[in-house]
């Protein structure tokens, strides 16, 4: 059993806090296919009550993680054009190392993202 799993979080650039209610799914990807996964919601720190891929669900591969952040930016008073700049970001990545701990973030504006490999 490999020992890496996935953990995300989104951050609020523009009013500097974390992003609380993000609906995330995580896909894998294979070619031209993608398989849902994994679901979840931010909680008040931004993150997601436990990994997104645990251990005992981790395989090497293709990812996407899809942030829902167009209802966040709405209810924040944050985006208010239709249709908005950024709705569903999506972040497509890949995980080699069985045993590694593999951090995804998403750093959010109205009008801009950003990304890393975290810890």
């Amino acid at each position: 059993m490999a020992d890496g799993y996935l953990t995300t979080h989104v951050l609020d650039t523009a009013r500097g806090c974390p992003a609380a209610g993000i609906e995330i799914a995580l896909y894998r990807v294979s070619g031209n296919s993608h398989r849902k996964i994994a679901e979840a919601v931010t909680n008040a720190d931004g993150r997601t009550d436990a990994p997104i891929l645990p251990k005992d669900k981790f395989q090497p591969g293709s990812y996407e993680l899809i942030f829902f952040a167009g209802d966040y930016l709405r209810a924040n008073g944050l985006a208010k054009d239709d249709p908005l700049f950024l709705d569903a970001v999506p972040i497509r990545f890949g995980m080699a190392d069985p045993d590694a701990h593999y951090h995804v973030p998403l750093l959010l504006s109205p009008y801009g993202y950003s990304t890393y490999r975290g810890s």
